[in-house]
C-alpha cells in the first residue's frame, strides 16, 4: 500500500472537506454565532466519520450544553491496541473581520496556504483524521476510538466533565490530542509539555468618585496609578515574570526554539528585546509568564481631568509543569495585595484555573510516533513544549494513568491560531495524515 500516493490523492477531498467545515461559525458562544452552527459542525463530524467505518458515530450531550462526537471502529481483533482519536470543532471568534486578508468563513488558498478560521486550530486536524483513515482504507490494525469536542475554545469543560463520567467509553492504550503542531513546516514534533494558567481580574479602589485633578490631585489617592504601579512589579527590568513564591529560575531540556526564528513567528518588530535572562525555550516553556490582557479604565478619547477612583485589570498567568494552579493563584494574589501602594484597596478575583502537563515519553507509542515521522517527513521527531493550556490530558492522565498521550497536529507558528489571518500549510495536513496512518501500522 502506498499511503503517501493514497493521502496526495485525497488532498483534492480535504480541501472540499475543509471549506465545508470552516464555512459553519463554530464559535460556542451563542452571543456571538447562533448555537445552530455548532449543531451544524457536529453533526458533520458524525456523518463524515460514519463514512469511515465509525457505524456508531453520535452526538453525546456534555455538562456545558456543547455536543460531543464519539464512536468507535473495530479492527477486528480483541487483542490489538485502541487508539483514541481527539480533535474539536469548535473554533475562536474571527476578532475583527478588517484584519482579515481572506473572508474568515470561506476556506481561501493563497501563497501556498489554506486561510480561514479553524483550518488549523483544530478543523484541520478532523480533516487530517479522516485523511489518515481513508489512506489506510479496509486494512486498519488497531482498534480506534473518537471523540471530538465542541467547546475546547470556551474552556468550559463539557468534555472534560462527560469524559469522568463515561471513563469506560474513552479508555485506550494510547490517545492522540491532535490539537497542537510542529516547530516549523517539514519538521515534526510532539508536544510533552503544557503549561497551566490562573486568571485573574485585580481591581483597585481608591475613593468614592472621580475627583477634579487640579483641585484635588498631587494628594488624592489615584486607583489607576496605584494598578499600573503594582502591575509593573510583575517583571523585572529584564522581563522576567517575577511572582514572589515562585521559581523563574528553571530551564528546558527538550529541542530549542531559535531566538530568530522566534523573532519572525512572532512579529517582534526590530529593535525590540525578547523578554528574560533564559533561552527563548525557557521563558516559554519552563518558566511562568505573567501576560496583562486588559485594563478597565477611561479611554483616552472621552477621558476627564479627573483622578480615577476605581480601576482594573485581567491578568494570565502561565505556569510550566511541577508548579500547582493553586500554589500559583495564591502567590499572584499575595503578590498582587502587597504591591498596591498608598494602602489603595485591592479585590482579585479569579476566574479560572488549568493544571500544568507533562507527557511520559518513552512508551512504545512515542516510539512508533518516532519512527512514523521520521519516514513521513524524512527529518527526525522533535520534542517540544507549548505554552498553552488543554485541560482535558490531565483528566485523561488520572483516568487513564497507563495510556500514552501524544500531542500533535497541523498547526504550526505561521498558523498564526486564535489570530485574524488563520491560515493552513497543506502540506503539513498530507504529512500529519501520513504520520498517523504510518503510527497506526507501527503501533500495532
Amino acid at each position: 500500500m502506498d499511503l503517501r500516493r493514497s493521502i496526495a490523492d485525497l488532498m483534492p477531498t480535504a480541501w472540499d472537506e475543509l471549506s465545508d467545515l470552516v464555512a459553519l461559525r463554530s464559535v460556542a458562544d451563542p452571543r456571538q454565532f447562533p448555537a445552530e452552527e455548532c449543531e451544524r459542525a457536529a453533526q458533520w463530524v458524525v456523518d463524515r466519520f460514519t463514512g469511515v467505518g465509525f457505524a456508531d458515530a453520535r452526538l453525546e450531550p456534555t455538562p456545558d450544553g456543547s455536543m460531543a462526537v464519539v464512536g468507535s471502529r473495530s479492527c477486528g481483533r480483541a487483542d490489538a491496541p485502541t487508539v483514541l482519536l481527539y480533535a474539536h470543532y469548535d473554533v475562536q471568534p474571527p476578532l475583527d473581520d478588517q484584519a482579515w486578508r481572506t473572508p474568515p468563513f470561506e476556506l481561501t488558498a493563497t501563497e501556498g496556504r489554506w486561510y480561514g478560521r479553524g483550518s488549523a486550530d483544530c478543523k484541520g486536524n478532523i480533516v487530517m483524521h479522516l485523511a489518515a483513515l481513508r489512506a489506510l482504507g479496509d486494512d486498519l490494525p488497531v482498534n480506534l476510538k473518537l471523540v471530538v469536542e465542541g467547546s475546547e475554545e470556551q474552556g468550559t469543560g463539557g468534555l472534560e466533565a462527560y469524559v469522568t463520567e463515561h471513563a469506560d467509553q474513552l479508555r485506550a492504550d494510547a490517545i492522540l490530542v491532535c490539537d497542537t503542531g510542529n516547530a516549523a513546516v517539514g519538521h515534526p514534533a510532539v508536544t510533552v509539555s503544557l503549561r497551566g494558567m490562573v486568571n485573574v481580574v485585580v481591581t483597585t479602589e481608591s475613593s468614592t468618585s472621580e475627583l477634579h485633578s487640579g483641585m484635588f490631585g498631587g494628594a488624592a489617592p489615584d486607583a489607576l496609578a496605584a494598578l499600573v504601579a503594582a502591575l509593573a512589579t510583575l517583571r523585572d527590568a529584564r522581563g522576567n515574570t517575577v511572582v514572589t513564591g515562585l521559581d523563574s529560575t528553571r530551564t528546558w531540556s527538550g529541542a530549542p526554539y531559535p531566538p530568530e526564528q522566534f523573532r519572525s513567528d512572532a512579529g517582534v518588530l526590530d529593535g525590540v528585546e525578547l523578554l528574560g535572562d533564559g533561552s527563548v525555550s525557557d521563558m516559554l516553556w519552563a518558566r511562568p509568564a505573567v501576560t496583562i490582557l486588559g485594563i478597565d479604565c477611561p479611554p483616552v478619547v472621552g477621558s476627564a481631568a479627573a483622578v480615577v477612583p476605581r480601576a482594573a485589570a485581567r491578568l494570565n498567568l502561565r505556569i510550566p509543569p511541577g508548579v500547582s494552579p493553586d500554589a500559583a493563584r495564591d502567590a499572584l494574589v499575595a503578590h498582587l495585595e502587597a504591591a498596591v501602594p498608598w494602602g489603595v484597596r485591592c479585590m482579585v478575583e479569579t476566574e479560572a484555573t488549568g493544571s500544568p502537563f507533562a507527557a511520559a515519553t518513552d512508551g512504545p507509542a512515542y516510539r512508533a510516533m518516532a519512527t512514523a515521522m521520521q519516514e513521513a517527513y524524512g527529518v527526525a521527531m522533535s520534542r517540544l513544549g507549548q505554552g498553552g493550556s488543554i485541560p482535558l490530558c490531565n483528566v485523561l492522565a488520572e483516568l487513564y494513568p497507563d495510556a500514552e498521550i501524544v500531542l500533535m497536529g497541523v498547526e504550526e507558528p505561521l498558523a498564526l491560531i486564535h489570530a485574524p489571518n488563520e491560515s493552513v500549510d497543506p502540506s503539513e495536513i498530507a504529512s500529519m495524515a501520513l504520520a498517523e496512518a504510518l503510527f497506526l501500522q507501527h503501533y500495532a
